[in-house]
Order: C-alpha cells, then structure tokens, then sequence
C-alpha cells in the first residue's frame, strides 16, 4: 500500500475525532511522532505502511476504508466542472484539484453542486423551459417574473376589465378636452384631483381624497395616471376578481400584479377597444394618427394593439417590446409565434437596436427568424423627458411587429417586396437558444451543441457548430 502513496488525511483526522483521541495520544498509538500524524493529517505526508498496519492492529479499523476511488471520482467530476466556458481560462492543476478532494471534500462536493445548479438554471433558460414555475422545481420564479408570466400566459388580455375600462373611456374620448372630461367623471365619483409643478408623477391623498397630478408629466401620461388611480379606487372587486385567478405565491407578487392591472385598466380607458380597433382599419395602422386621435404617446399606441385579442374581435396580432440602451427587454409581449427569450436582451440583428442611432424615424425590416417565419418589424426611439434641465431623460426603443402576412394592413409596409427571400434578414431570439450557424454577430454558442474547431480554417466564427 504505501506504494500507492495514500493521502487520506481527511479520513485520518475523521478515525482519531470518532475514538475521541488527542494528535498527541493518537499519534503515540500509532507509533509516530506528533509532527508525524499532522503532516499526514495535512495531506503533506502520505500515510506509511506502518500507520495502516497499527489502525488495523489497535484499532480494528478496516483498512478498505482508506480506498482512495471517492477522491478520484471527486477529482473527475470536477476537472469536467472546471471545463464549462463559464470558467474561462482557468486550469487547476491535477495535484490541485486532488489536494482539494482530499484535503476539503466537503468544499468540492459544495462546489460540484452548485455548479450542477447553475448548469440546471442555464439549460431551463436555454429551452424556456417552464420548470421555473412548478411546484416541484427547485429555482422559484421571483414575483416579478411570476406577474410577467401571469399576463403573458394570459395573452395580455383581460376581457372583463377591458370591458370596464371601455365603458368608462368611450364617453371621455369623444369629448375635445380629454384630461378635463376624465377630471370631471372623477370628482363626480367623490373625488378631486390638481396638476401641480412639485412632488411625483402620481399621488393619492386618502384622507382628503385628493389625486395630484406632475404638471412636467406629458399630457398622455397625466390622463393615463388619472384613469389608473380610478381603477384603484372603483374598481377594486373587479381586480381582485382577476388577480384571485392567478393564485400567486406571494402578496408580493400580487401587489406588483395589482399595478400591471391598473395600468391595464388606464390603458383600455385611454384607448377603447371597439372605437381603437375602428380606427387601427381607419388609418391602417398608422401610430401617430393614433395617438392624436386619442390623445396617447406612440408607446403606448403600439403596447395597445399588442392587446386587441378580444373573441369574435381581435385585431391584427402584434408582438410588442421595448428595450433599453443596454438592449434589455423591459416590456415584451406576443400574440405571434415570436417568443423573445425569458431573460437577457434581445437578437442584436433586430432593427430595434439601431432606433437608438436615428431618433424620431420610424426604421423596417422585413425579417427572418430560424423557423422560417417571416416578419414586419417597426421600431422606434422614445424619449421620456423629466421636466427640468437637470432632471435626467429615459431613453428607449420600442418595436412592434406582425408576421409578414399582415404587413398589407399596415401603411409602413406599402413599398417593401416581401415577395423576394433575400429581402429578409435572419434574427434570431438569444444567441444561447439561436441555431444559426454562420451569425456574424453571435456573442456565446448555443447551449446543447458541441464545438467543433479547426486551427487550419477560420470562417465567421473561430468555431462550427456540432449536432
């Protein structure tokens, strides 16, 4: 054995803790010294012929024990750990990783599990896969995911309160001063409500049933905030109707479902649906003829015709999302077979991106993703200004977009040949679920798929994709 050079001072220090023995009066019956019996406890001595002999012989202790197979499978799994990109370029060495296993297998056994997790996690975003909301996974949704998964599986459309707010919107929208008709409806609910230059964009006084109103919000976001506020105060069984559907784990999850629905209400309200959908056919589409007729931003225009999936009425289906600078998806939604990624930023390919770079211009694209569905994209910046020189500005872009069989009722597409493949430009969703294999733009391969690399050849990337 001693040819084998154990080292097994782990399992050395465990014996002598589970006999209740000093290193000292261990290392006496042993028969070495006690500089001896720490060094091997230490791992920097391998245990001798004769200590084995001795834990066999005054201990009974069955030397099989000592077989050194764990560590070495410990040290297996790890090297293929340490494989994952996740990791870069960093190699322990073999002596590392055994000293490790032998010395601390408790932190190895801890560092293989949470790579397993973050292995696991990667694969469930990879798929999409929707393990993340069962009650046996082991990751839990946060709240906010779970609010965003609650609109979103239910198509972003919520009839009853759709219905309520149109009831309530199609007397103001047809009155020439929309934001003093609403103002009106609201005080003959036993309410008051001021515009003033100072304090936030909304706030609600309880106690004297005062709404007060940022003078330096835009009107379409003044008249948005007003109805929202109706929603909370008139409106309250009805949501809590349709929030008791989505059973949330958390109250946190159902506070944050209560502002989505509330702006759901404002929206419906800013923008009937019967008289917004009439005037979608109208105008074909045409967002700022939209938004004058109903006194809205070009956002919010855009978000509401992702929304018209009302049965027996439903509009064009639209996806809608808005992105930041970063290019992180803050809004999303579909009604078409384009599905953006559950987490991360969208394909960089997507004329979204480039909106940033001309400000105030509509951008198209007819696009391709790797399905073989073929889209209408539009894009746009946004700009949410603060009201004040020093007061910072929100910068977005929005896009909205159909599949390309629709793009006949929208005036943006009128001059573009969708009759001709080369028009199309491939995207994708993430690069890590993306399966295109000459991308010039891919930042990271695609999950699943091995990579097969050639020094003597180089083509868009240093690397091909295996199946």
């Amino acid at each position: 054995m001693a040819t084998q050079k154990l080292y097994v001072g782990v399992k050395l220090r465990e014996i002598r803790q589970k006999l209740g023995l000093t290193q000292k009066a261990f290392a006496e019956k042993l028969g070495v010294s006690l500089p001896y019996l720490n060094q091997m406890e230490n791992n920097n001595r391998p245990v001798s012929t004769g200590v084995v002999l001795a834990l066999a012989g005054e201990f009974g202790f069955d030397v099989t024990e000592l077989n050194v197979g764990e560590a070495e499978r410990m040290v297996t799994d790890m090297r293929e750990a340490l494989a994952d990109p996740a990791f870069g370029d960093l190699e322990p060495s073999l002596a590392d990783l055994r000293l490790t296993a032998s010395n601390a297998p408790a932190l190895a056994r801890a560092f293989l599990q949470l790579h397993r997790a973050y292995r696991q996690a990667h694969e469930r975003l990879a798929s999409l896969d929707e393990a993340l909301g069962r009650e046996e996974a082991r990751i839990a949704a946060s709240p906010w995911e779970e609010v965003r998964d609650f609109f979103h599986y239910c198509d972003n459309y919520f009839d009853a309160v759709d219905r309520a707010a149109e009831r309530l919107g199609t007397e103001v929208t047809s009155q020439p001063d929309r934001f003093a008709a609403a103002a009106s409806l609201f005080r003959d609910l036993g309410y008051d409500v001021q515009v003033t230059g100072d304090g936030p964009m909304r706030h609600y006084d309880a106690e004297r049933g005062l709404l007060t109103l940022s003078a330096r919000a835009e009107p379409p976001t003044r008249l948005f905030q007003l109805y929202h506020q109706m929603a909370l105060l008139t409106q309250d069984d009805l949501l809590d109707a349709t929030l008791d559907l989505a059973r949330f784990q958390t109250g946190q999850a159902r506070q944050i479902a209560r502002i989505g629905m509330a702006n759901y209400f404002a929206g419906a309200a800013l923008m009937p649906y019967s008289p917004f959908q009439r005037a979608a056919l109208e105008t074909r589409h045409d967002l700022e003829q939209m938004a004058d007729r109903f006194g809205a931003s070009i956002e919010q225009v855009a978000h509401r015709l992702s929304t018209l999936q009302r049965t027996g009425a439903k509009g064009v289906p639209f996806f809608f999302v808005r992105v930041d600078q970063a290019g992180t998806i803050t809004k999303r939604h579909s009604a078409t077979r384009l599905q953006f990624a559950r987490y991360g930023g969208a394909c960089p390919l997507w004329n979204v991106h480039r909106a940033f770079e001309m400000p105030g211009r509509f951008l198209r694209q007819l696009a391709e993703t790797p399905d073989g569905v073929r889209y209408f994209c539009l894009a746009r910046d946004v700009s949410k200004p603060g009201g004040s020189f020093r007061a910072p500005v929100r910068r977005y872009a929005i896009g909205l977009g159909c599949e390309v069989r629709h793009a006949d009722k929208l005036v943006y597409a009128d001059d573009l040949d969708t009759s001709k493949a080369q028009a199309f430009e491939p995207i994708g969703i993430s690069c890590r679920i993306c399966q295109r294999r000459d991308c010039h733009q891919r930042s990271v391969p695609p999950l699943g798929n091995p990579l097969l690399v050639d020094h003597d050849r180089r083509g868009v990337l240093p690397y091909d994709l295996g199946t």
